[in-house]
């Protein structure tokens, strides 16, 4: 197996046709199709069914298809780093960020790179947190922003910050006072929640406080704007950050209360594929990531606890 049939095989995976992706690879189809059957005969398993309208993947075919993106996308990092290691920070980078780190840092992080490293080309994308990890682990992006990570060798993870939960709603839901609520109060109120799969986990550092939220929620939803909405209609609150609806707290339709006894917290950490070495670019990336987040919490934009060494 080499690169070559790596790229051929991705190439009618995405075009489920022989002859399209013959023409994009720029080879002749019986070329094509001899590069697929050694790598079937390789793995002694199908990676296609033949069928009159196209080719389908099987499931090795579909299992490859995940490894041969990884791996071709790890070559042309690799080829564009040694390339580029004596010349201007360049090439391509792919960020992903939380919800609440895109709204805290995003706007000056695509900034800064547009305007010092012009020769960079970036992509950022925003997600839930555990989509943002996902992305990461399939190797969509190339550092994200994720909190609470679980324990991965796949892994490499670095603590940023440490935040402060609230409940944050109407002063009608969640009392128009600026006293700390306690925990077993907060579980008698309409508790909205964020939940994908285990996007939940990115909300709180203690699993087992997070389980009772869970079991007393009125509402879980997958967007964060439906979540904003619900909160302005009244219809009930949520633990998060101050950040979250940063803008509604400012302007007094929403309210925020300390929560107490006990206090929650959550852990933000830039994320890396730990087989993945690193590159002039994506450390440089990485530094700017660490800077803006330093600057916002110094500046108390963001109402955090910095865990950066250094």
């Amino acid at each position: 197996m080499d690169s070559r049939q790596l790229r051929y095989f991705v190439a009618i995976y995405e075009q489920r046709n022989l002859s399209r992706a013959a023409d994009l690879c720029g080879v002749a189809q019986s070329a094509l199709s001899h590069h697929i059957g050694n790598l079937e005969a390789e793995f002694a398993t199908p990676l296609f069914m033949r069928k009159p309208r196209g080719m389908q993947p099987t499931a090795a075919g579909e299992r490859l298809y995940q490894h041969a993106k990884a791996i071709l996308r790890a070559m042309a990092t690799a080829e564009r780093d040694i390339r580029l290691a004596n010349e201007d920070i360049s090439g391509e980078v792919s960020v992903g960020m939380a919800y609440s780190a895109v709204k805290a840092i995003g706007l000056p992080f695509m900034k800064t790179v547009l305007e010092t490293y012009p020769k960079v080309k970036m992509s950022l994308t925003e997600s839930l947190s555990a989509s943002t990890l996902m992305h990461l682990m399939a190797a969509e992006v190339d550092i994200a922003l994720v909190y609470n990570p679980p324990m991965d060798p796949q892994l490499g993870t670095e603590p940023v910050l440490e935040e402060q939960m609230v409940c944050v709603g109407r002063r009608s839901i969640i009392g128009d006072t600026d006293e700390p609520i306690r925990f077993d109060e907060l579980l008698t109120l309409p508790i909205i929640l964020l939940r994908q799969g285990v996007s939940s986990r990115a909300l709180l550092d203690d699993v087992g406080l997070l389980r009772k939220l869970e079991a007393n929620a009125k509402l879980q939803m997958n967007s964060v704007h439906a979540i904003a909405g619900a909160l302005i209609a009244g219809l009930g609150c949520v633990i998060g950050t101050t950040l979250f609806m940063r803008e509604a707290l400012e302007s007094g339709e929403l309210h925020a209360r300390v929560i107490s006894e006990p206090t929650l917290t959550r852990t933000l950490y830039l994320c890396h594929l730990a087989d993945r070495p690193a590159t002039f670019l994506s450390e440089t990336m990485r530094r700017l990531i660490l800077g803006l987040v330093q600057a916002e919490i110094t500046a108390g934009r963001w109402a955090a606890r910095s865990l950066m060494q250094g």
